[in-house]
């Protein structure tokens, strides 16, 4: 099949029961191009209550078969999903790069290949994800089995259109869930397009259904009855209030991945090439867009002098290859929009006006039109600061000198984040002592920043709370129901 949606034929209808149809609602928003400020589209629609209302009946009515439905046949669907994905992956990462603005050799092409990969893993969980029996005893047989919630939703961010989307949505539907999907509004082409792929791939109708829209949407989402479970990933002030709502209406089973302030650990003894790669890459990956993104960066002082240098040079490297993401060549990309840009910029503002913080390097704008940043670290930046303490979502480092094991670690935990960390050293007794007293979900030794679809993801402390990813997303979309069967009595 060809996908018949373009850059220049944008998809600008939701996604209900395998069609694409007209929102009830009137209103709508409009996005932009990152890269001069331009309007892309100013008619994507904002799914109402009437939309989110069918949307649920329509899911509802598809679950009973789509559970029953044999593991061998939901097995099919997700992998042409994923083959489908795989084959109109440049259309898909040209109508998010529109309004996201990141190169797709540098991060678009692997995100996508990451959603086709989330469908195909899975897909191979679907005949493997077994109950349990236990050996009678006291005249009893029990068996723990996993059903699936019902009806459940993800609502996704802007920085990963697709690779999230993936991660929700395909142990979803291998769980035998009905899944709606919320994409982010400053990135929603690529799930909109998806529609024809859904009905290419032999999803029944209502089985899996897009919903443009705003927070507003979100909420509609959250805060209904008869939806089990919300994945959400963004910002900690949102996924409190999706808690709250999850909480006051149904106590509907609520995932949330909610960002980090990731520190990277450098000692003395690390193979210093190595650290400075992955630590520059961590916070230029998608133009420092990233939740895992390694934003504090704390060395110890026998090598922060070569550190700070080798660091500095990289950094500013990178900044030469910062322009138009349709070029192969360009590294890093615009921020998402001008929002993004101004949150960016005023936290520069604030550590360069810092009378306790040193600009190593970068802290501009790139060219005169777009939302462009040069990769920017402070030294010297103190616990209580902002850029201390908060996520800045954009290619803004702090890297500071210290001591002792000790000291780096309480360093390290000393922020309300916990999603990500990473530790360098050639010790392996001492990288896994620091891994162990790091506050955080994901460590990694001699790495940083990076994440696997086998192993669970998220994070601890106001990073959220449950995990997706590997067996874990799959326990996440399943009730455990245990049957006990009474051996003494004849059936």
């Amino acid at each position: 099949m060809t996908l018949s949606f373009s850059p220049t034929n944008l998809p600008t209808q939701i996604f209900l029961n395998n069609e694409h149809v007209p929102s009830q609602s009137q209103r709508t928003f409009s996005v932009s191009n990152p890269t001069d400020g331009t309007t892309v589209c100013d008619i994507v629609p904002i799914s109402d209550e009437t939309d989110v209302n069918t949307a649920v009946n329509n899911a509802q009515a598809a679950f009973p078969s789509w559970k029953k439905l044999t593991g061998t046949s939901r097995q099919a669907i997700l992998l042409r999903f994923a083959s489908l994905i795989d084959q109109h992956a440049e259309t898909l990462g040209h109508l998010n790069r529109l309004t996201l603005g990141a190169p797709y050799k540098a991060f678009g092409e692997l995100e996508i290949k990451k959603a086709a990969d989330a469908f195909r893993y899975y897909a191979g969980w679907i005949d493997k994800f077994a109950g349990e029996t236990f050996p009678p005893e006291n005249g009893f047989m029990l068996i723990p089995r996993h059903e699936p919630l019902g009806v459940t939703a993800g609502i996704v961010p802007w920085n990963g259109p697709m690779g999230i989307m993936g991660v929700k949505a395909a142990p979803a539907l291998a769980t035998g869930n009905c899944f709606i999907l919320k994409p982010s509004e400053k990135t929603p082409f690529s799930a909109l397009a998806l529609g024809e792929l859904i009905r290419e791939a032999g999803f029944p109708p209502g089985v899996f259904q897009v919903l443009s829209g705003d927070g507003s949407t979100g909420a509609l989402l959250a805060r209904h009855m008869k939806i089990r479970k919300v994945s959400f990933t963004g910002s900690v002030e949102t996924g409190r209030k999706i808690q709250t709502m999850a909480a006051e209406s149904n106590l509907k089973r609520v995932t949330l991945e909610l960002g980090g302030k990731s520190p990277a650990v450098v000692f003395d003894d690390c193979d210093l090439g190595n650290a400075v790669s992955w630590c520059v890459n961590a916070i230029t990956m998608n133009s420092g867009q990233t939740c895992i993104a390694a934003s504090r960066v704390y060395v110890q002082e026998g090598v922060w002098g070569r550190f700070i240098e080798m660091y500095k040079a990289a950094l500013e490297e990178r900044a030469w290859l910062i322009g138009d993401p349709e070029l192969e060549t360009t590294r890093m990309g615009p921020l998402v929009d001008e929002a993004q840009f101004n949150r960016v910029t005023e936290f520069i503002a604030q550590g360069c006006e810092d009378p306790q913080a040193t600009l190593l390097t970068g802290g501009k704008r790139v060219g005169e039109k777009g939302f462009y940043v040069e990769p920017t670290a402070f030294v010297g930046v103190q616990p209580e600061s902002r850029l201390y303490q908060e996520e800045v979502f954009g290619p803004v480092a702090i890297v500071n000198s210290f001591r002792t094991e000790e000291e780096a670690i309480q360093r390290a935990n000393a922020t309300e984040y916990g999603l990500m960390a990473g530790v360098f050293t050639q010790d392996i007794s001492k990288a896994m002592r620091v891994a162990g007293e790091f506050e955080s979900g994901m460590v990694g030794i001699n790495c940083v920043s990076l994440n696997f679809l086998k192993t669970p993801f998220g994070g601890c402390k106001q990073s959220g709370m449950g995990r997706e990813c590997g067996r874990s997303a799959l326990e996440s979309y399943t009730e455990p129901k245990t049957i006990m069967v009474n051996l003494n009595s004849s059936l």
